[in-house]
């Protein structure tokens, strides 16, 4: 890996990881989308349980991603130490700008211009795309039942779903896996703590035993080894705008319903972070 192909990597890492975290699938259906300068007032809207319907893993993949903003509402406070408060918090604002001005207007252009089973199928496909992660972190934590199910989703979905812009593993109950691994969470089941909170520019808020499973996660994706640079920041950057798309009024949520905009975001990741290591 030449040094212009480690630069693409520093930079597309840390803006992916800034929306996969909040910020990385689908709106918020209790909370509208409102803007960067508007109060949130209106009351969460209720959805009709279905009596007997099993859950599919779009819609579990769906529900991790939002509970990263529900956690904020938790009394429970998880304490790591942030002794880089300077840095994160002008961090914080940089990436506020640059999500306002920059990648919402783009991802709301590209809302317009495409029709939803497409960007569905998009996101399906980097999501199977990506298996290798969840498979061999499941191996690590000793999750051998769900390391199966992802294997099997994805000889299923890539064949029988057209390279996996299909999803019909969906339709077995026994395929659909509560949770998606990452390194930073096999650390965390091994003990190794947060170490302290840091907000990387363009990539958002993490900890430093996130910040090292990201590089670990990093070889273990595919798009990785895509040989020309340029190449792989096209399909990065076209991977981000479409993710995007499905969490336009999720951080301006938390944000008009906080306070303090840092706090509120860095609590509501670390208590998403623990929750998952939990599960």
């Amino acid at each position: 890996m030449n040094k212009k192909q480690v630069t693409y990597l520093l930079l597309i890492l840390l803006f992916s990881a800034f929306l996969s975290t909040g910020c990385a699938h689908k709106p918020l259906k209790s909370l509208p989308e409102t803007s960067d300068d508007t109060p949130l007032t209106q009351p969460r809207e209720t959805i009709p349980d279905k009596a007997e319907q099993t859950p599919s893993s779009q819609d579990v993949e769906d529900s991790i991603e939002d509970d990263f903003f529900d956690e904020e509402f938790e009394a429970h406070q998880v304490q790591v130490a942030d002794p880089l408060s300077f840095w994160n918090k002008g961090m914080f604002h940089f990436n506020d700008k640059l999500y306002f001005w920059g990648l919402k207007p783009l991802a709301r252009g590209y809302m317009a211009i495409t029709p939803d089973y497409f960007r569905r199928g998009v996101k399906n496909f980097f999501y199977n795309l990506t298996m290798p992660i969840r498979f061999v972190n499941c191996l690590l934590q000793g999750k051998g039942n769900a390391a199966a199910s992802e294997f099997t989703r994805f000889i299923v979905n890539t064949t029988v779903g057209f390279l996996g812009f299909g999803n019909p593993a969906d339709q077995n109950p026994d395929l659909v896996v509560s949770t998606g691994e990452d390194l930073g969470q096999t650390f965390g089941k091994y003990g190794i703590g947060n170490g302290f909170y840091i907000v990387w520019p363009i990539l958002g808020p993490s900890t430093l035993r996130d910040s090292v499973g990201l590089v670990g996660d990093f070889f273990l994706n595919p798009l990785s080894y895509v040989e020309y640079s340029e190449t792989w920041v096209v399909v990065k950057s076209f991977d981000l705008v479409n993710q995007t798309s499905f969490h336009i009024g999720e951080y301006e949520a938390l944000k008009n319903s906080a306070l303090d905009p840092y706090v509120a975001l860095r609590n509501s990741y670390l208590q998403y972070r623990e929750k998952k290591i939990k599960e």
